[in-house]
């Protein structure tokens, strides 16, 4: 695996529609899918996204909806090779923390793991991730 996902290029996906996802698509069919990667995180993240919507519910309707998108979500995370949160990544995860980098907790982590398996990080999130010393990002939304 090079690639890891960050959440927001994984939700283009999802949605399969618009500029960023055709420019998405076109970079990623370049590549075999065994070179692409989610992280736990962005599993966690998407779930508590679909809990905070049926939360929020007030109809029927609109709870088959949300357990409709999370049904979806479970099967989509069982197409794609989900990396963990590890030893490995927690180790880079302290050494980050003691750089006082601002960063988002979510963010940090998928950072973590991508350092420790030294990984492309595919975001559009470049402000705040260009901040990691050592991470390499890219944003395959951009048409080239």
């Amino acid at each position: 695996m090079r690639y890891l996902l960050d959440t927001d290029h994984l939700s283009i996906i999802q949605r399969q529609s618009g500029a960023d996802y055709n420019n998405l698509a076109a970079r990623m069919a370049h590549y075999p899918s065994s070179d692409f990667a989610i992280s736990v995180i962005t599993i966690q993240e998407q779930m508590l996204g679909c809990h905070a919507y049926i939360n929020r519910t007030r109809h029927p309707t609109q709870l088959v909806k949300g357990y409709e998108i999370m049904m979806r979500l479970v099967t989509d995370f069982q197409r794609l090779s989900v990396l963990p949160f590890d030893a490995m990544a927690a180790q880079t995860l302290d050494r980050l923390n003691t750089q006082r980098i601002q960063l988002a907790g979510m963010d940090a982590r998928i950072a973590a793991i991508a350092l420790s398996r030294s990984m492309i990080l595919l975001t559009r999130n470049h402000r705040d991730f260009s901040k990691v010393t050592g991470l390499a990002i890219e944003d395959w939304t951009i048409e080239r």
